[in-house]
């Protein structure tokens, strides 16, 4: 599988390691508009090979050209927040590098699968279908998989359980405006009130969860600058899934066309996850105030979406 990365930031670079130590990649692009770090990066890279005992990969950097039959193009390009800005603030100024950027790989490889990763990224994976050059199959916005890795290793320091073990989804919009539907969620399968009544464990607070998650990103960026090792972590997960082909349900965003009530937006749902991308939404029965907090989140993101549309 030939990888293409845009962008060599902190999440473009740590996903390159992730491929390189840990995946099966017979290519990896790095392009950046900063033309010298890429070649730096590379460099730096080419000395793992001699202490990794993964498939050898061939990593360049390059032009967007040179992402002519990429399976997979990580999108990780544009401005980062900067102090206390928000994800929203950070609309404006990437909402036009997205379009180019969008515009030169359909170019060079239309039949790719895109994976957005830049923020505001549900809003922006909304622009960049609406450039109608992607399916939205093949356009994937990486969204809530990183919140819902925060939301199982939470609720598993709260019960002592390997957060493999935890299943459910943070769905609706990556960040503030997301969603947590407990109906969906269980410990080794049992309901989470069943889990903790069975086996003499207080039960959860749910609400203070909930507002765990959603700040658990924010408290590692304004002590670090950055969130990259889980969201590397979260897009190499999406592209594990490609390229073996699994079939792995995922909470991504997809344009909806329909899907719990909605239209025109693109929120992070459960989707199955195959060689070709994002090939079907899984509907769920969530409970009417579930199902209200997923429409709530879409007409903020609809919002905001008209407003650079």
């Amino acid at each position: 599988m030939r990888v293409g990365i845009i962008g060599a930031g902190g999440v473009g670079v740590e996903l390159i390691s992730y491929l390189l130590t840990l995946g099966n990649m017979s290519e990896i692009v790095l392009v950046n508009r900063n033309k010298d770090k890429a070649w730096a990066e590379v460099e730096d890279f080419s000395y793992v090979e001699s202490f990794t005992y993964a498939r050898n990969t061939h990593l360049h950097h390059g032009d967007y050209a040179d992402c002519a039959g990429c399976d997979v193009v990580v999108i990780t390009a544009g401005a980062t927040l900067k102090g206390n800005q928000t994800r929203d603030e950070l609309l404006g100024e990437n909402a036009s590098l997205i379009k180019t950027i969008v515009h030169e790989l359909h170019t060079y490889a239309p039949n790719a699968i895109l994976i957005m990763v830049t923020n505001p990224v549900d809003i922006l994976t909304h622009i960049a279908f609406k450039e109608g050059l992607y399916p939205r199959e093949r356009l994937i916005s990486a969204g809530t998989l990183v919140d819902t890795a925060r939301f199982m290793k939470i609720v598993s320091q709260k019960v002592g359980i390997d957060p493999k073990n935890i299943n459910g989804y943070v769905l609706g919009e990556h960040g503030k405006g997301s969603t947590l539907p407990w109906s969906i969620c269980n410990i080794c399968g049992l309901d989470v009130d069943t889990f903790c009544e069975l086996n003499g464990l207080p039960l959860l607070d749910k609400t203070q969860i909930y507002q765990d998650v959603i700040h658990a990103g924010f408290e590692i960026f304004y002590k670090k600058g950055n969130t990259n090792h889980s969201i590397a972590a979260s897009v190499f997960r999406i592209i594990r899934a490609i390229s073996n082909d699994e079939h792995s349900v995922l909470p991504l965003g997809v344009y909806l066309e329909g899907e719990y009530g909605l239209s025109d937006v693109v929120l992070n749902v459960p989707v199955v996850v195959t060689r070709e991308g994002a090939i079907k939404i899984l509907h769920y029965k969530l409970l009417p105030e579930e199902l209200e907090a997923l429409h709530v989140s879409a007409r903020v993101m609809q919002k905001m979406a008209r407003e650079v549309l």
